[in-house]
């Protein structure tokens, strides 16, 4: 709920601090001092657009702040989370509006775009009065509203599950349409391209061998050429060979001069039989050589084709094989689309029949809500002045027959605020009073059905006086029992009904107009009640029944001492003894 709300330098407002808790709290005032300036900061601190016009004649900037315990709020408090904005148990809305007409936002201390702190403020401050900014105007929320008034919320988690089934049925329908399905032309293809490979791609180790044997062949001519050269080299006429056979010939006729020689015969002799081997190796190697140009050929073939799929498939040479695999699961999966389809098709119709089942259990409840809120509403509407209006829930088909997680419908709040008119959308309605009063009742009749804890009522008595507005006060004080309440009122049966009483008025100093705020103790509680019921003469009667209503309000609704918060001038006591 709203704990706090900060104003500075805010139209006539030069500065506020207001501490607000639980309940019903009333704002009054002398008519032009200011008593929808909080409504309006609480607009502006919900992300409606801000205008230069709101800072205060000669400042800067006008600031706004507004602080909501959040420990009752887990669903708030998972939003901020989710967005990194969150702070423990507490959210601060802080608006700064400067003179020149720019704007800036922060939730928790973090900069955020107006349109974040609105995403927020829905969630957190509902605004009922001369303005747009109201929930109950949405139809998503109307829809919301009615399914929670009704605890629908078992079988609307049925159909939104049945529905979200439905989706993802439909959604792999459309991917195995998008892969080709059973189309003969995408199987055909398919065919072809898997077949190209199975003629032509390699595995990693057959495609190694066949580079290797392309790099032999290629290089065959080279390599023969040097076995001949090192033949010639090592047997020809003056060649090695015939070198060491000389060398070993002169050391031997000259060995029996120097026995030490024995040991370099025995060296040249064993290197002529290493290059008589060598020779003889050469030879082999040589008559064994058979050039085939044509498997040269043929292997460059088969290695352009390899390279041309390559492109064709958009994978490396070595990756052939493996698209080659997956081209092969791809058409078997594609041969089986049709069994596929035939299984998605039973599937779908069963979680269609499920959606349908819990839709129609979902509409019969709705209508049967529907019908038990607008009779409660329409009463409530008599009650505050209203005789002869009435309210009601219009459900529409949304006709489409696609599951929907919502349902299959939708719901308009149509409302007739005078006998004879036509029932029409509440966002149509006119007169700010009477749509105030209309979602006071709406609200009155779904009590602890709207998750939003903060509600804010602005002029929502204007038209009316009487019985019929100690009876809007008594509604407005029922509510703040199950949410916090705040509202501007100028009629002393409504603000007696309220737990806490903050008054507004304007004080003129040194050529300057400003406006105060005071949270109001019960003896000046008492005055401001008085002030409301009699205008300039207070008299002992005025005072006498400003005191019976607000014991009548405290016995009937239970008592709400407030002390005060706010900075106020000293009060002179015109109270009687």
């Amino acid at each position: 709920m709203l704990t706090q709300l900060t104003v500075r330098d805010f139209a006539i407002v030069e500065a506020v601090e207001l501490t607000l808790g639980a309940g019903l709290t009333v704002v009054s005032g002398e008519t032009g001092a200011g008593k929808s300036l909080l409504v309006d900061a609480l607009l502006l601190l919900s992300g409606t657009r801000a205008d230069s016009g709101v800072v205060r004649a000669g400042c800067e900037r006008a600031e706004l702040a507004a602080a909501f315990d959040l420990a009752a709020l887990p669903a708030v408090r998972a939003w901020l989370a989710e967005r990194d904005l969150d702070d423990d148990d507490q959210c601060l809305l802080r608006r700064v509006i400067r003179s020149e007409g720019a704007s800036r936002a922060w939730i928790n201390g973090r900069p955020v775009p107006a349109q974040t702190l609105a995403e927020l403020a829905t969630q957190l401050v509902e605004i009922h009065g001369q303005h747009e900014h109201q929930a109950l105007l949405d139809r998503a929320a109307q829809l919301d509203l009615l399914d929670r008034h009704g605890d629908h919320g078992t079988v609307l988690a049925q159909v939104a599950r049945t529905a979200g089934a439905w989706r993802d049925l439909e959604r792999q329908r459309k991917e195995l349409a998008r892969q080709g399905g059973s189309d003969p032309r995408h199987l055909d293809h398919l065919r072809h391209e898997l077949a190209e490979l199975q003629r032509h791609a390699l595995a990693a180790e057959a495609l190694a061998e066949l580079e290797q044997e392309h790099h032999r062949l290629s290089h065959q001519g080279d390599t023969l050429a040097a076995c001949a050269d090192a033949r010639r080299l090592l047997d020809d006429e003056g060649a090695v060979l015939s070198q060491l056979v000389r060398a070993r010939q002169q050391l031997e006729n000259a060995a029996g001069g120097d026995p030490g020689l024995g040991a370099v015969i025995e060296l040249l002799a064993a290197a002529e039989v290493e290059v008589r081997e060598s020779v003889q190796a050469l030879d082999r190697h040589l008559d064994g050589a058979d050039l085939d140009p044509d498997r040269l050929a043929q292997i460059d073939a088969q290695l352009s084709r390899l390279h041309d799929l390559a492109r064709k498939h958009r994978v490396p040479v070595p990756q052939l094989a493996e698209r080659r695999d997956a081209l092969a699961e791809e058409l078997a999966s594609a041969e089986n689309a049709g069994e596929a389809l035939a299984q998605l098709d039973t599937r779908q119709a069963g979680a269609l029949s499920s959606w349908r089942e819990a839709a129609a259990r979902l509409s019969r409840a709705r209508r049967d809500t529907a019908a038990r809120l607008s009779a409660q509403v329409t009463a409530l509407m008599a009650e505050l002045g209203m005789a002869g209006g009435a309210f009601r829930i219009e459900l529409d088909d949304t006709g489409d027959g696609v599951p929907d997680p919502m349902g299959s419908e939708r719901c308009e709040f149509l409302v007739s605020a005078n006998p004879g008119q036509p029932l029409r959308p509440l966002r149509k309605v006119a007169s700010g009073g009477e749509l105030s009063r209309i979602a006071l009742a709406i609200e009155v009749a779904a009590l602890g059905d709207d998750p939003v804890p903060t509600m804010v009522f602005d002029e929502v008595d204007s038209g009316v006086g009487g019985a019929v507005a100690e009876i809007l006060g008594q509604k407005l004080r029922r509510l703040g029992g199950h949410a916090q309440v705040l509202c501007v009122t100028h009629l002393p049966q409504v603000a007696a009904q309220g737990h806490r009483h903050i008054r507004v008025h304007k004080q003129a100093q040194e050529g300057h107009t400003r406006t105060q705020l005071d949270l109001l103790d019960d003896e000046a509680r008492l005055q401001e009640i008085a002030r409301m019921l009699g205008g300039v003469e207070l008299t002992e009667a005025t005072y006498a029944h400003a005191r019976q209503m607000l014991e009548r309000a405290r016995q009937e609704g239970g008592g709400w001492s407030a002390r005060r918060r706010m900075q106020s001038p000293t009060r002179k006591d015109t109270s009687p003894t």
